[in-house]
């Protein structure tokens, strides 16, 4: 078996309260320690399921996933302390390709997991990253001083859907203009998708290149059951980083279809 594929039980070092839903979760392991942001691991709740998670920061010996408390598996996650265990597999999947040039990050929600960790790596070879991080209030931002504190090259919007912090609107309010004015050589995105589409057409008007993150049912994360499929991809396998010429030949189901637990493909309401 693929070394990354077998699951391996690791101790929980340190839990971190980021909003009233998120935690993130830190843990040892040593081929989680080498991942690239946009990468993936699958982590078993012992006793209750296994689920995917991005990973939001890489270190000397360990990793860390960002949690948000949604189901029975993420609130079993949400009770464990420090010196608890899980199980991890991978990292999985494709992940960002780092620019030299400027950069433009576009983070709604915990999509914001996987773009800090790779702000993080941008600050060693981009020439500048400006990073729009969206919420719904201050209170569910995530990882704003965070991200402030990552280099003087890195220029955090905060915008929030209620006005409670920052610009008040959608993170994709204005994106348009901004492109025209800020001179970027890429883009990147995590969030919902939604919110992802948007930032898609946006900057296919411009022609600016956008690499995203997509998130799909995953079952196995190493291609064999199918349950992630988009087009004639397969999420974990394909992805999780989507290039913009990836999504073109998958538009017709991104930020409009997908695949319900037994399969069956199933809407997403277009609103833009």
């Amino acid at each position: 078996m693929n070394s990354y594929n077998r699951l391996r039980l690791t101790k929980v070092l340190k839990v971190d309260v980021e909003t009233p839903t998120v935690k993130t979760l830190s843990f040892k392991d040593g081929l989680c320690a080498r991942a690239k942001p946009g990468q993936f691991v699958m982590i078993w709740a012992p006793g209750v399921d296994e689920v995917p998670m991005s990973i939001s920061r890489a270190f000397e010996g360990g990793a860390s996933i960002t949690v948000e408390r949604v189901g029975e598996a993420t609130e079993a996650l949400h009770k464990l302390k420090a010196g608890d265990f899980i199980g991890v597999r991978g990292p999985f999947g494709t992940y960002f390709t780092p620019s030299r040039g400027s950069a433009l990050i576009v983070a709604g929600g915990t999509g914001a997991a996987p773009l800090a960790f790779l702000a993080e790596r941008l600050v060693k070879s981009a020439r500048r990253v400006s990073f729009l991080l969206g919420a719904k209030s201050q209170k569910e931002l995530l990882f704003l001083d965070r991200l402030r504190k990552a280099s003087a090259n890195v220029e955090v919007v905060a915008i929030t859907e209620d006005g409670s912090y920052g610009l008040k609107g959608l993170v994709t309010d204005g994106l348009s203009r901004l492109i025209e004015e800020g001179g970027f050589d890429v883009a990147y995105t995590c969030g919902p998708e939604l919110m992802m589409y948007k930032v898609f057409l946006t900057t296919e008007e411009h022609g600016l290149p956008l690499q995203a993150s997509l998130e799909r049912l995953m079952r196995c994360a190493i291609g064999i059951c199918g349950s992630c499929a988009i087009g004639k991809y397969l999420v974990c396998k394909d992805g999780p980083v989507f290039t913009s010429d990836k999504l073109r030949e998958v538009r017709d189901e991104f930020g409009r279809f997908k695949r319900s637990i037994d399969g069956r493909r199933v809407s997403i309401n277009v609103g833009l």
